[in-house]
C-alpha cells in the first residue's frame, strides 16, 4: 500500500472496496477490504502474506491510522501523520510512518476457523496453502476445532507464551471442565511483550478469537503474567470473520430463539454424537491426526467409563449441555453479547477482508452468483444463506434486524457480519475507493520518519 507495503490480490475475479473504520468511542481505526463480487468466494492467503514477505526495510514502515478527536484514552504522537480529507465522512485519514520501526521481523500468527486446525495436524496438509511455510516468522497454531472462542483464545495464549493452559476457575467450574489443560513446556514466541508484540491474523471464527485475546491481554487476564497490555498486538486481520455471527448456524440447528440451544433433531445433533464417540474412544493415532478441542472435559474412556459416556449421549454434563462449544458462539445473539465487551485500541491497527460470492437478480432476488463457478457444497449452502428468513413469531436478535441485511454471503458466512463489527453498535466507518492511487503526491510519509 503506498508502494511499500502492499496487500496483493492476484485472482482476478475479485474486486476491492476499502472501507475504513472506526470507534468514536474509543478512538480506534480499522481499515477493512472488501473483497466483492468474488466468483468463489475463496482469498488465496498467500496472497494476503506477499506484503509480509517483502524485505524488512521496504515493507509495513507506513500505515494507516485514523484521527477521531482527542480522548482521555487517546496518547497517540499525531506530529508525524499526514492528514487526508475523507469524502464519506467527517473523519481524517492520515499514516503513521513509524508504525512498523523497530518491529519489522514481528511474527504473524495466523488462527484458523471452525474445523480448522494447526500446522502439526492432517498430516501436516496446510489450512493456509503454506503461508506458513514461507517464513519462520509464521505461526500457524491448532487450536480446539470446536472449542468456544474463550477456550481457544486461551490456548493461543499460553501457545505463544509457553506454559500450561489456564482456562480460568470460575469458567471451568461455571462449565464443568478441568481448570488446566495442554502444557506448552517451550512457548512459540516466549519473549512475546509490548516490546516484542505480534501481527495476529484469523480466519472466520479465528477473528472473534483474536479479538478476544487482545482484549483479555489489556484486562490482565492471565495469572502469573500481571505485565499484559493490548500493546502486545501490531495489527488484528480478520480473513472472511465471524465479526457479528451468521445466520448458517440456525440452518444447522442452533434454535433462533435463544441463539445457543441445538433443537431436538439437526444436523448439529448428529455431530455431536459423533464428536462425542470420537473423544471418548480416544484412539491416539486418530487425536494425533485431528482434535475436537475437549480433552478439558475428561470424555476419554479410561477417565469418564461408560457411565460418563451415557451422561454426555443423554445430554447430563459435557461441552454440549453447557454451550461452551463454538456453534452457539457463532449465532447472532452470542455475538452481540460479545461484541458488547470487546473493545478496539488505538495503538493496534485492524484490517477485515470481506468476501462475497452472491449477486442481486432482476431486483428482487439474492442468490449465488454462479452454479459453475463456485464448488457445489458451497453453493447449496450459500443458496440456504439467501433463502434464510427469521420466524416472525420469534423476538429479533437485535433492534433494526433485517433479512435482506442478511442475505449476501459466500458460503460460509454472511458478508455483513465480515465487515467489521456492527452489533450492537455501527461503527464509523467510510469508503477509500478501488485503490490508494489518491494517497498520492507526498501524502503518504517516507519511510524511517
Amino acid at each position: 500500500m503506498g508502494g511499500s507495503c502492499r496487500f496483493e490480490i492476484s485472482r482476478r475475479n475479485f474486486t476491492l472496496k476499502r472501507v475504513f473504520w472506526s470507534s468514536r468511542k474509543h478512538g480506534d481505526g480499522v481499515l477493512a477490504l472488501e473483497i466483492l463480487r468474488g466468483k468463489n468466494g475463496l482469498l488465496c492467503i498467500a496472497d494476503l502474506m506477499s506484503g509480509f514477505m517483502s524485505s524488512p526495510q521496504q515493507s509495513a514502515r507506513v500505515s494507516p491510522v485514523i484521527e477521531t478527536g482527542a480522548t482521555e484514552t487517546d496518547d497517540r504522537e499525531v506530529s508525524n501523520c499526514v492528514m487526508l480529507s475523507s469524502k464519506s465522512d467527517d473523519h481524517s485519514l492520515g499514516y503513521a510512518g513509524a508504525f512498523m520501526e523497530g518491529h519489522e521481523t514481528a511474527p504473524i500468527v495466523l488462527v484458523h476457523g471452525i474445523f480448522g486446525f494447526g500446522s502439526q495436524k492432517m498430516g501436516h496438509l496446510s489450512y493456509w496453502g503454506g503461508a506458513e511455510k514461507q517464513d519462520d516468522r509464521i505461526l500457524a497454531p491448532d487450536l480446539g476445532a470446536l472449542s468456544s472462542i474463550h477456550d481457544r483464545a486461551c490456548e493461543l495464549f499460553y501457545y505463544l507464551k509457553g506454559g500450561t493452559v489456564d482456562y480460568g476457575a470460575e469458567r471451568s467450574q461455571k462449565y464443568g471442565h478441568s481448570r488446566f489443560g495442554h502444557t506448552y513446556h517451550q512457548g512459540h514466541y516466549p519473549e512475546w511483550d509490548s516490546k516484542h508484540p505480534v501481527h495476529l491474523v484469523g480466519h472466520s471464527t479465528g477473528a472473534q478469537v483474536i479479538r478476544l485475546l487482545q482484549n483479555m491481554l489489556a484486562d490482565k487476564c492471565f495469572p502469573g503474567h500481571d505485565s499484559t497490555s493490548a500493546d502486545w498486538v501490531l495489527s488484528v486481520t480478520s480473513l472472511s470473520g465471524a465479526l457479528n455471527g451468521t445466520t448458517r448456524v440456525y440452518y444447522d440447528g442452533i434454535r433462533a430463539e435463544d441463539g445457543k440451544s441445538m433443537k431436538s433433531f439437526s444436523l448439529l445433533q448428529v455431530l455431536r454424537v459423533g464428536v462425542l464417540l470420537y473423544e471418548w474412544l480416544d484412539i491416539p493415532f486418530l487425536k494425533r491426526y485431528y482434535d475436537f478441542g475437549f480433552d478439558h472435559y475428561n470424555l476419554q474412556w479410561h477417565k469418564a467409563g461408560i457411565t460418563g459416556l451415557l451422561d454426555t449421549l443423554f445430554n447430563r454434563s459435557g461441552p454440549f449441555v453447557h454451550d461452551n462449544w463454538v456453534l452457539p458462539d457463532l449465532s447472532i445473539q452470542s455475538s452481540v453479547e460479545l461484541n458488547k465487551k470487546l473493545r478496539t485500541f488505538d495503538k493496534t491497527f485492524y484490517f477485515s477482508y470481506a468476501t462475497k460470492g452472491t449477486k442481486r437478480w432482476f431486483s428482487l432476488w439474492t442468490l449465488p452468483g454462479s452454479i459453475f463457478s463456485t464448488h457445489p457444497l458451497l453453493f447449496i449452502r450459500s443458496l440456504q444463506i439467501c433463502l434464510w428468513r427469521h420466524p416472525e413469531d420469534l423476538p429479533l436478535p437485535y433492534e433494526g434486524y433485517r433479512d435482506e441485511d442478511w442475505q449476501d454471503n459466500d458460503g460460509a458466512l454472511n458478508t455483513i457480519s465480515q465487515l467489521y463489527p456492527c452489533l450492537p453498535c455501527v461503527h464509523s466507518n467510510c469508503e477509500l475507493g478501488a485503490d490508494l492511487n489518491d494517497l498520492k503526491d507526498g501524502r503518504v510519509l517516507q519511510p524511517g520518519i
